[in-house]
């Protein structure tokens, strides 16, 4: 639901933080300096850190507090996010 309406820029997102993975394999193999390929994968962590930050909100919005949807789903969609906050933080 929240993925197909927000498809676009999503992708958006995507596709920029695949163009700085590029870089970082381009820096690798240009044997860049240490201190630039670590401010690299910093700034992937955080573009990362952003989506997954967007699709929460947006999970949150549309399966968990909008109104009308019955107390099975909702708890269905809770145990989900649950899921992947887990997994996301280990």
């Amino acid at each position: 639901m929240h993925t197909k309406t927000n498809k676009k820029p999503l992708l958006a997102r995507v596709r920029r933080i695949a163009g700085q993975i590029a870089a970082i394999e381009k820096a690798l193999e240009d044997e860049a300096e240490c201190a630039v390929v670590l401010h690299q994968v910093a700034g992937v962590r955080g573009a990362v850190l952003g989506l997954m930050d967007e699709l929460i909100e947006g999970h949150l919005h549309e399966h968990v507090a909008r109104p009308g949807i019955d107390d099975s789903t909702r708890s269905a969609a809770v145990d989900e996010l649950m899921d992947v906050i887990r997994r996301y933080g280990k």
